[in-house]
């Protein structure tokens, strides 16, 4: 069964960009320290269950998006530290029907990328329908049509692996909410276009034991053993296995390669062995990080008797703790830093590849005028069953980039002159959110600050403050402090800034981090509405 990608006749059409496309440089958060060194974490952002891959001098990272769109971000580095956001592998949700109201925490769970015959293949679990993959021949895309490879409830992080005689297996782990079980992996094979499961699953590790919500497994094989890394022990407090069995099917050896250990670095676990061409062994991971989101680290890697160390073993007993720091990999080159893009200017054909909806968007919802430089924002209706902004699906949304940034934005509302309380403005989303915004009311323009706490259980905005405004165009500014601390300010000149409202408490969505961008609502149905342009959204320090 294939459900096809929608060609999304809208801003994301011919998203992708080039690898040689101009860099990106952060302002607020940045790994390579200049000096031969880096600092961990090297993406400072929800890059949740990342894997990475090599092919040749290039380096490829993928992670979950959930029901984030476009979904499964494509990233490319030189050197392994930075990275570039170049794409997205998946412009809809699947089902398409199932993605057009936002569905948290669904979607696309712990993918895995690798290379095969100069073909990069992803494989992603959606909990509710089965297993995927997509391939292309270059990062940049296009990307196949999503071919379910094995249907199913509660199937998830699936990794395959390419054997010597041919073979194509599939490992995978299981989501207890949706299957009934979990802390087991098991391990199918694949039909040899690797679109289909062609045999049932045979359970070859059970971590009940020890190793209690074992999941995200990455099958390799190295030196006539076939590995599988694995973390286990849950997101916020949990430790890297590796397994090791000179058969595919077990049994399966096991060892605790990676954990906190007396570092600062909660669970560190769940990402991807990569080497260099230089022969040097790295891992990637992440950390849960309230409200930021699961962000990404780079640690030191060797093999010690047929086992992996992972990051610094003081004690030497194999079991490694992260790095907070450590001297870059060498690749062979040295490369200008480089960092996914946080700012828009709004002045392209397209939105910046760091933009995300919480559904599958309409081409209604925006339009880029490259004319005037800038972004229209429709007024899209609230669905009759939503007591708040968690169940709008065109939140223009992007990830934190840091613990401390402040993200400016200036936009004008033309609301419809019919309709009342429409209103456009700057969002801090998370299961908490909080906004500034202006509003169009029978009493004219009204700039507010407003909250809401527990917004998954449809509880109403609480508004902190109120300003009238002579028309609909004002700056509006959020700064964040140690990932989580928010506070709002507005300035009529983009010069002078006056606060606005009350500090807000960042908190993460269902797992994903705290998000910041724009939106833009009515209050109703209606046969039209108004629009916000926004002229530029700026991430600074």
């Amino acid at each position: 069964m294939m459900y096809k990608k929608i060609s999304l006749l809208l801003l994301f059409a011919g998203m992708s960009l080039s690898l040689s496309a101009q860099r990106y440089v952060s302002e607020v958060w940045l790994p390579d320290s200049g000096n031969g060194y880096y600092k961990n974490p090297i993406l400072h952002a929800d890059y949740s269950d990342p894997d990475v891959c090599r092919a040749g001098d290039d380096y490829y990272m993928t992670a979950s998006s959930f029901n984030c769109i476009p979904g499964l971000p494509i990233l490319h580095s030189k050197d392994l530290v930075g990275w570039q956001l170049v794409g997205h592998a998946v412009a809809c949700g699947l089902p398409q029907e199932a993605y057009n109201r936002p569905r948290h925490g669904d979607g696309v769970w712990a993918p895995s990328i690798r290379l095969h015959n100069g073909e990069l293949y992803i494989f992603f679990g959606d909990p509710d329908y089965g297993i995927y993959m997509t391939k292309a021949a270059k990062a940049e895309g296009p990307w196949t049509p999503l071919a379910l490879v094995k249907e199913g409830k509660g199937l998830i992080d699936p990794c395959p692996l390419w054997d010597d005689d041919g073979s194509i297996y599939l490992v995978h782990a299981y989501a207890g909410s949706r299957a009934g079980i979990k802390s087991l992996l098991a391990l199918c094979r694949l039909s040899p276009d690797a679109t289909k499961a062609v045999t049932e699953d045979i359970v070859i590790f059970d971590g009940h034991d020890a190793d209690e919500t074992i999941e995200g497994p990455k099958f390799y094989k190295r030196n006539g053993y076939y590995y599988i890394f694995a973390p286990a022990g849950g997101v916020a407090t949990g430790w890297q296995l590796a397994l090791r069995s000179k058969s595919v099917f077990g049994p399966y050896e096991r060892k605790v390669v990676l954990a906190q250990g007396k570092s600062a670095v909660n669970g560190p676990h769940q990402g991807a062995w990569v080497d260099s061409k230089s022969g040097e062994d790295w891992f990637f991971h992440f950390q849960e990080i309230p409200a930021a989101g699961r962000v990404v680290h780079l640690q030191p890697m060797r093999w010690v008797n047929g086992w992996p160390v992972i990051g610094e073993d003081e004690d030497g007993d194999g079991c490694g703790n992260p790095v907070a720091a450590y001297r870059k990999p060498n690749v062979g080159a040295t490369y200008p830093a480089a960092t996914p893009a946080e700012s828009d200017e709004f002045n392209g054909n397209r939105l910046g590849l760091q933009w995300q909806w919480h559904a599958t968007p309409r081409p209604w919802w925006a339009f880029l005028n490259r004319d005037r430089k800038q972004l229209r924002l429709f007024s899209v209706p609230l669905p009759d069953s939503a007591g708040n902004l968690w169940e709008a699906g065109n939140l223009l949304l992007q990830k934190f980039p840091a613990p401390d940034f402040k993200a400016t934005v200036k936009l004008k509302l033309t609301p419809n002159s019919r309709l009342n309380g429409e209103r456009a403005g700057l969002l801090v989303m998370g299961a908490d959110y909080a906004a500034a915004y202006i509003e169009k009311t029978p009493n004219g323009f009204v700039l507010a600050q407003s909250d809401c706490a527990k917004a998954d259980r449809r509880t109403p905005e609480r508004v902190n403050a109120t300003v009238k405004l002579p028309d609909g165009e004002v700056f509006l500014r959020v700064q964040v402090n140690g990932n989580r601390l928010c506070t709002f300010a507005y300035s009529r000149d983009g010069v002078k800034y006056a606060p606005l409202g009350q500090e807000f408490t960042a908190q993460s969505g269902r797992w994903i981090g705290a998000k910041v961008g724009l939106f833009c609502q009515r209050p109703k149905p209606f046969n039209d509405g108004g629009w916000a342009d926004v002229e530029y959204f700026r991430v600074s320090r």
